[in-house]
């Protein structure tokens, strides 16, 4: 069958549809946001073609897989096995890197483990070990006649004078021994100075090279083996000495490297992560600048974690005495005091001092004990505590930095010795993939070694290729998972289902073009179409039009959203569409429609936050301006340094300056904002909250005055309910038997969990009493389930309300229900609802907004919608500031930012600055290219 036939789907606000969908085909689903494109291809094409490839395994595998619940379908027919690639699907661990995410570091760790070569940290020489029979056949090897001591290095460069350990070795047998470059006999060693380093080397055996030698000699060489941990050392005529190891150990130290093994290069193994930071790279410490408040006394909550304590803490009552023993000022700020005095209230003091403390009881009690400082106090309790709840409160003074052992490298210094082509793992992990492609292919290897690497090699280069086609070379594959952007992390899964070469399966992409440059779609249109190649059908939920009219059929569904929309609007080729009059792709796609350019460009203040020498990951040492009163854009291909510059620099410069947040802001000289901003508002695509609780009705703040009109009522005034019974998150007016959650969690062991209404509210989240008071014939459970559309139309006569709920409308979240599930909620629907609730705040001239990728998830006609919204921001005096692809927020700007030219380390630099008609102008630069048609 070459069709995927879909009958009656009304999953979410689908209206009943059939569609045949073509097989082996690339096909791209769009329309308006929550017009049902993701309901369809996610909730419903995947989700069955999953749930059948479940129930063809047995009870007992589906038990540790989880199953699917059936989608609301009549029926579907020839559909293939399905695998999602989504944005959200992005692990957090921060063990998870790129390399482990792609398992291309696997392959390197293999390749380390067998042709890797160790080195001496210290001299840089390489590395060799020799099985007993090596060493034998080397000695035998030397002049007949040569006299040759064989020793054990049982001791090299320690210090002591080892009476005990001569002792020892006499009882056993053994009569001479090497000490400091002479030859002793045992019953007559010197006394050796237990202050300086010596070495003491166990002679086992002396023998002259001649014939019938081989067995006495490799049992004297297995003996000194063992008393050494691998080491021995031959003696030749006295004056040449030849060292040999089973194990790669330095003739100079007494480093070694265990067998070269691929777990040695796991930062996840004891074996191969840094003791320091057990292979995270990274340290959370205590912060002197958390505990300090520089502007206050001691006495006065200069130390912050101490600033809550009564005076009969015993803390308060150690620091007291403690000063007071040192003459220390309690009453000066912290900024005045002696820097030796405060590193010694920080880190301690070893002198011990007499205490005199007050039990809980009032008993009084003294100690003779060492001060044991804030900061170390601190990082004691928290490696030691067991309560959650004291492990969460000091985080609050700590910050995450650097391993001062292994700088970030995660591996430990035998993993990191081990080097190809002059480099150890870390180092060509640090590479961008497009740099490790090109090392790789041209590492010069012996002719033994090549034999061993030749496969690891091929499958190494072949997925870092596949990365580098989806517009991913940038990257590097040390970088952590967690902070790849939802596009790139679902370009990575691209990348490795294409080396999988799967074929017959039904792959289903969510917007894989979030966060690409223009330059770099081809690339991954031309992935998509090799997926395809393959034998695969690529259903693929898109805006972007390069895509859509790239694909071989392009489904729109609508014509609006939510109830209002889950309908084919039209299905065919690109051009079919674009004919259909009642399609609203098809008029954007075919010009009809189009975000237009503004006629004029703000002037702004004329004043700007200055960044200087930005250095924060592949930042060039640049300095830029934010100009202020602007609506700024910042642009250039993916991997360039946008976010580095935006959210790692300006944005957590402006948080520490104003907020006094922990995060550290990226490196960078200064930020000089002239004190003209006091307000830094962040809207990102995290989500506005973790739980099913939070919703866009909570968050935004218009359940709080919805609630305050149900108390009005005359009804509730009569039976004195208050505010507080129409929350769902108290007691009172709540659904006790589900806490206000509406559904119960029936868990199934091998078969889904099942989410069921609650049988005593039945889904309404309150009890009966509060349900029956009504306004407008609608009770408050009735008002969580309309859609922002319709609740706008309910409370028109109520000017607060009306006003934050038409703030969600203007940001184009009119589809989604005022009690709709936080965790439901896409990034861009999370980041709209966080703009929305803005925009009924007080916006100032003071104030600068960053937004990174507003349009992520957004139709074209949506972005004309917000394009109002952030002109309306700037219009009233604010600064914006906005990292962006699109090319209809870019040709909006009153200026842009683009850097470049390439992304990773051939990127970091400023490439163009101006209007979007300078930049337009400027040829090297790649935004400025795809800007000339756009401003047409």
């Amino acid at each position: 069958m070459d069709l995927i036939k879909v009958h009656g789907a009304r999953e979410n606000n689908l209206q009943n549809i059939d569609i045949d969908i073509p097989k082996n085909k690339l096909v791209v689903m769009t329309g308006i946001s929550g017009s049902g494109k993701s309901s369809l291809a996610f909730d419903t094409l995947y989700q069955e073609g999953q749930r059948r490839y479940m129930e063809s395994l047995s009870a007992y595998a589906r038990q540790f897989l989880g199953n699917f619940e059936k989608p609301d379908v009549d029926r579907i027919e020839g559909l293939s096995p399905s695998i999602s690639i989504d944005q959200k699907t992005t692990s957090n661990n921060p063990r998870s890197t790129v390399g482990t995410v792609t398992e291309v570091y696997d392959y390197l760790r293999l390749l380390y483990a067998r042709v890797g070569t160790p080195y001496c940290p210290g001299t840089d020489e390489p590395l060799t070990k020799q099985s007993i029979e090596e060493m034998t056949l080397r000695v035998l090897n030397l002049k007949e006649g040569s006299r040759i001591l064989v020793m054990s290095p049982v001791i090299e460069r320690q210090k002591g004078t080892f009476k005990r350990l001569s002792e020892q070795y006499m009882k056993e047998g053994f009569t001479r021994a090497y000490i400091d470059g002479e030859n002793y006999l045992l019953e007559e060693m010197p006394e050796l100075d237990k202050n300086k380093n010596h070495d003491f080397f166990l002679v086992i055996d002396r023998l002259i090279i001649k014939d019938g030698l081989r067995s006495r000699l490799y049992d004297a060489l297995e003996l000194a083996a063992k008393f050494a941990n691998g080491k021995t050392r031959v003696m030749v005529n006295d004056d040449a000495m030849l060292h040999f190891s089973q194990t790669y150990s330095c003739n100079d130290s007494n480093f070694t490297i265990p067998d070269l093994e691929p777990r040695l290069f796991s930062f996840n193994t004891p074996i191969g992560a840094c003791p320091d930071c057990n292979g995270l790279g990274l340290k959370l410490e205590v912060s002197p600048d958390l505990v300090v408040d520089p502007s206050k006394s001691l006495s006065d909550g200069g130390l912050i974690p101490y600033k809550n304590n009564d005076d009969g803490n015993l803390n308060t009552l150690m620091l007291e005495q403690f000063c007071s023993y040192h003459k220390i000022d309690m009453g000066i700020p912290v900024s005045e005091l002696n820097p030796k005095h405060l590193n010694m209230i920080l880190y301690g003091s070893r002198e011990k001092i007499h205490y005199r403390l007050k039990s809980t009881s009032g008993r009084i009690h003294e100690k003779v004990d060492k001060y044991e400082g804030l900061i170390v106090n601190l990082t004691r309790r928290y490696r030691e505590t067991t309560s959650d709840w004291v492990r969460t409160w000091i985080e609050n003074f700590m910050t995450e930095s650097v391993c001062p052992t292994c700088h970030g490298a995660r591996l430990n210094e035998a993993a990191l010795s081990v080097k190809i082509g002059g480099k150890n793992m870390y180092e060509l992990t640090s590479l961008s993939i497009d740099d490790t492609i090109t090392f790789l292919s041209n590492v010069v290897l012996n002719n033994e070694q090549q034999q061993i690497a030749k496969l690891a090699l091929q499958e190494i280069i072949s997925r870092l290729t596949f990365l580098q086609d989806v517009g991913l070379g940038y990257l590097t594959l040390s970088r952590q998972a967690g902070t790849l952007s939802g596009g790139e992390a679902q370009r990575i899964r691209l990348a490795t289902q294409i080396g999988s070469k799967l074929t017959g399966v039904l792959y289903v992409l969510d917007e894989p073009s979030i966060g690409l440059h223009q330059k770099d779609n081809a690339k991954l249109i031309e992935t998509l179409k090799k997926m395809r190649d393959l034998g695969n059908t690529l259903i693929v939920v898109e805006h972007d039009h390069e895509t859509m009219l790239a694909s071989d059929y392009l489904i729109d569904i609508g014509p609006r959203a939510g109830k209002h929309g889950g309908k084919v609007v039209a299905a065919g080729t690109p051009q079919e569409v674009m004919d259909n009059p009642d399609s609203i792709t098809g008029r954007y796609l075919k010009g009809l429609e189009k975000v237009e350019v503004p006629r004029t460009r703000r002037e702004g203040t004329g004043q700007d936050i200055l960044v200087m020498g930005a250095k924060a990951n592949n930042l060039k040492d640049i300095s830029v301006g934010f100009p202020l009163g602007k609506l700024t854009v910042v642009t250039g291909v993916s991997g360039s340094g946008k976010s580095s510059l935006v959210n790692e620099i300006l944005l957590k410069g402006l948080q520490q300056k104003y907020y006094k947040t922990k995060d550290k802001a990226g490196e960078h000289t200064a930020i000089n904002d002239h004190n003209l901003i006091d307000r830094v508002i962040d809207i990102s695509q995290s989500p506005i909250g973790r739980t099913p609780r939070s919703n866009p009705a909570t968050y935004t703040g218009v359940f709080d005055d919805i609630r305050d009109l149900y108390a009005q009522t005359n009804e509730a005034k009569a039976r004195g309910y208050k505010k507080g019974r129409f929350s769902f998150n108290v007691r009172g007016g709540r659904c006790e038997a589900c806490g206000g959650d509406g559904l119960k969690k029936i868990s199934m062991h091998f078969l889904p969990d099942v989410y069921v209404p609650c049988e005593v509210c039945g889904g309404q989240r309150y009890n009966h009493e509060t349900l029956q008071i009504k306004y407008k014939g609608k009770n408050i459970a009735d008002v969580l389930e309309m859609t922002i559309d319709e609740a706008l139309h309910f409370f028109e006569n109520h000017p607060k309300i009306h006003q934050k709920l038409q703030t969600i409308f203007d940001v184009g979240l009119d589809y989604i229900t005022l009690g709709q599930s936080a965790t439901t909620l896409s990034g861009g629907e999370a980041q709209r609802v966080k703009l929305a609730s803005e925009l009924y705040r007080r916006i100032t001239s003071s104030s600068i907004y960053i937004l990174d990728e507003p349009t992520t998830g957004l139709h074209t006609d949506d972005i004309k919608r917000l394009l109002k919204v952030l002109h309306k921001i700037v219009d009233e005096g604010a600064t914006m500031v906005i990292i962006e692809h699109n090319l209809d927020i870019i040709k909006n700007a009153d200026y842009i930012i683009d850097l470049g030219p390439e992304g990773g380390d051939a990127g970091g630099d400023i490439i163009a600055l101006g209007t979007p008609e300078q930049v337009a102008k400027v040829k090297k630069s790649y935004t400025g290219q795809y800007l000339i048609n756009a401003l047409k």
